[in-house]
């Protein structure tokens, strides 16, 4: 298949400050992918860079096939990208920004019934004739999404989109979103509600100090990287038995609640024995499995 997005070698630095080091990442066409990391771990770099609008210290960036410096015009017209600030243009309403944006991409009437799906998709519809100055800061990020969206472009990167934004805004960009993915778009997304991520993407890479110290299916990046945690409820009285007893074990007493790391499922059962047969009173038995947040917090950590 075809890759959407191309990073190789990739390094990008502002004096003596690495910010990006030697990244290599392929994102394929159709793929709803994952970009995270901490806040300064070089995804706004990458995607600046992407879009053209920072230069790298070496290396190429190719999008749909297009590499970013030397075919910029075909390169930019694969690229939809939705920023993290609000910044808009203060002197049309939110449909003349629409159009004119697309506009700037080669697309004229023929691209109006697209640009009325967007405002009818996003909720834009009875803020279409709105100047964006009135706009509230909500219905300036669905706008700022819309005006992505304008061209149509077979990439569309979100950059924090739901930063800030409503609960009924996140689930109506989340339906259009899947719905674009479901007809061939690329999409990728940086955010730090590690739930969406978890719950959307197919692929997730994870950079941290400008490195790239991820990248797998979502699934088996949660499977590889973590273990279920074991939560007990005791009596707080036998804490010193219960650290003696469970010594060699990653073990956490907080009040009445013991929290014991697994690394082998097959541990359950030794654990029940061990306390048993040191005669400590437990009261209820639950796992937990391991999410997103679990493994992104475990791996920038350990890096």
């Amino acid at each position: 298949m075809k890759k959407a997005i191309v990073f190789k070698n990739i390094k990008k630095t502002y004096g003596t400050f690495e910010a990006v080091k030697g990244i290599n990442l392929s994102i394929e066409q159709g793929e709803f992918f994952g970009l995270l990391g901490p806040n300064g771990a070089g995804k706004s770099t990458l995607i600046n860079m992407l879009a053209g609008i920072v230069k790298p210290t070496s290396g190429t960036i190719k999008a749909m096939g297009f590499d970013v410096e030397k075919q910029y015009q075909e390169s930019r017209h694969s690229l939809g990208i939705v920023p993290q600030e609000l910044v808009f243009d203060p002197f049309f309403n939110v449909r003349e920004m629409l159009r004119f944006q697309a506009g700037y991409f080669g697309k004229g009437k023929e691209n109006y019934d697209w640009i009325d799906e967007v405002l009818e998709k996003l909720d834009l519809h009875d803020k279409a004739s709105t100047n964006m100055r009135k706009l509230s800061g909500g219905m300036k990020r669905r706008a700022l999404i819309a005006q992505a969206l304008a061209h149509r472009p077979p990439i569309i990167v979100l950059d924090e989109p739901t930063a800030g934004v409503d609960v009924e805004l996140r689930q109506r960009l989340w339906e259009f979103m899947k719905e674009l993915n479901s007809q061939g778009h690329t999409i990728v997304l940086t955010t730090h509600y590690l739930e969406e991520a978890e719950n959307l993407c197919g692929r997730i890479a994870m950079v941290n100090h400008g490195k790239l110290v991820a990248l797998d299916n979502t699934k088996k990046l949660i499977r590889n990287n973590s273990s279920k945690n074991l939560n007990i409820k005791i009596d707080k009285k036998d804490k010193g038995k219960i650290l003696k007893t469970l010594k060699g074990f990653d073990v956490l007493i907080e009040d009445e609640m013991l929290t014991i790391t697994l690394e082998k499922i097959d541990e359950l059962n030794s654990i029940i024995t061990l306390l048993k047969k040191n005669k400590v009173n437990f009261f209820d038995i639950q796992t937990t499995e391991p999410d997103l947040e679990k493994v992104f917090l475990q791996i920038t950590k350990n890096d």
